[in-house]
């Protein structure tokens, strides 16, 4: 067996406290730590309170705790080139150079990109002045999708259902700043119609492997309704997507992107998270995040059958991928717990009570949570807690997580109880 791994993991959601699950599972693991971490993982390991932004800290910490291997969770410091700083100092990690990570940090750069290489997305302009966007809108009216260009922590997307709607949203991003300098430039771009899913896929230079196709729920409220989030909910597989439509998924968007990368100098080693839009003229992809997804990452973990932390370490050293990847046959699914507010503003530091015995597969991954110096878990986020399971069923999965919802007791709590609804439809 290969040398065991002292591990740094990088972030503070449920995503890191997943990834932190599985780096203990692993057998290559020796050690693992966590900077700043959460709650959840102060539970079961050590944290560090280094920020995601602190790139010169974080490399420090990596040296001083002896780190052989870094997983990098949140995109910000992707974007800022965490991944060169570590090399620069000789320490490996899971996760594109900053080069690569322009394809999450400007959708202008994402659009631009797949424009070069012909991979099916929708029509789109790019603007950093309000005149132009407006005059824009006037030639492609209502419903149209208005992005904030760079980073907004899945936030900043409007699809404006009116004219004025749009308009609001142009002047807002640009004059308003209502995302900060990642609405400087703005993408507007037509609206796609059809069902959304994502695929993540592991890849190591021109090697890639897919994880189960999965769907996210961004919205605040059931039946889609509200304000976007980071997500409420996700499950995994979706059956929306066809073995057959992953396929041409794969050799219509996947490869292309790959060959691109490639074509342009960029030695990509990393996550490609394809947010797609299942049209009746065939599959197209949205955007491309640069890290795996949140919550995400809470379902596709538990299916994956293989040394998950092997397949990173791999891809981390730019070796070829395996063939194939083994995952369970099995459904998972996970929600949210968040607090009220959210995604505005929202009280944290409330206490949390949670059931001491959960159902058979089943966890509670902590998001925003804090740990106390009595030991007692406090909310300290948005998003809160996910609720995970997995099973035979999604039906009865989402029985199982729906149980241990109602029973987690602190005073903001709020969920959608519609997560996975299409899939249940399907499936009955």
């Amino acid at each position: 067996m290969e040398n065991q791994l002292n591990i740094l993991v990088i972030g503070s959601g449920g995503r890191e406290h997943a990834l932190v699950n599985k780096c203990l599972e692993s057998p290559i693991c020796k050690k693992v730590i966590a900077a700043p971490g959460n709650g959840g993982m102060a539970q079961l390991i050590e944290c560090f309170p280094t920020s995601v932004e602190d790139i010169p800290g974080i490399v420090a910490l990596a040296k001083s705790q002896s780190i052989d291997f870094v997983i990098v969770g949140p995109e910000v410091p992707l974007c800022l080139g965490l991944v060169d700083a570590l090399a620069d100092e000789n320490i490996l990690a899971y996760g594109p150079k900053k080069d690569g990570a322009e394809l999450e940090s400007s959708k202008t750069f994402c659009k631009n990109f797949f424009k070069k290489y012909k991979i099916p997305t929708a029509e789109y302009q790019s603007f950093t002045a309000v005149e132009p966007a407006l005059d824009y809108l006037k030639s492609h009216p209502a419903p149209i999708v208005v992005k904030a260009s760079g980073l907004a922590a899945g936030k900043g997307v409007i699809i404006a259902q009116t004219n004025k709607e749009a308009e609001d949203a142009v002047r807002s991003m640009i004059l308003d700043k209502t995302f900060g300098e990642s609405g400087s430039e703005i993408v507007i771009e037509e609206c796609l119609v059809g069902e959304e899913v994502s695929i993540h896929a592991i890849v190591s230079g021109e090697t890639f492997l897919c994880l189960s196709p999965s769907q996210d729920h961004k919205r605040i409220g059931e039946g889609d309704t509200g304000l976007n989030t980071g997500g409420m909910g996700a499950y995994a597989p979706t059956s929306a997507l066809s073995k057959e439509m992953q396929v041409v998924i794969e050799k219509t968007i996947l490869l292309p992107t790959i060959h691109g990368l490639i074509a342009e100098g960029i030695q990509y080693n990393g996550t490609l998270y394809a947010g797609l839009m299942l049209t009746e003229s065939g599959p197209k992809i949205l955007e491309y995040n640069v890290r795996f997804g949140d919550p995400e990452t809470q379902v596709l973990l538990p299916l994956v059958e293989d040394d998950f932390v092997q397949l990173l370490y791999t891809s981390a050293r730019n070796l070829p991928l395996p063939a194939e990847i083994n995952l369970s046959s099995d459904k998972c699914m996970t929600v949210v717990i968040a607090s009220d507010g959210y995604p505005g503003a929202y009280p944290k530091g409330e206490p949390i009570n949670m059931p001491e015995v959960l159902p058979e597969n089943t966890q509670i991954i902590h998001a925003g949570t804090l740990l106390d110096s009595t030991d007692q878990i406090l909310s300290n986020g948005g998003r809160v807690l996910t609720v995970t399971s997995r099973g035979d069923s999604i039906k009865e999965t989402a029985q199982t997580i729906y149980s241990v919802c109602d029973s987690i007791d602190y005073k903001s709590k709020i969920f959608r109880r519609d997560i996975a609804h299409r899939e249940i439809k399907r499936s009955n």
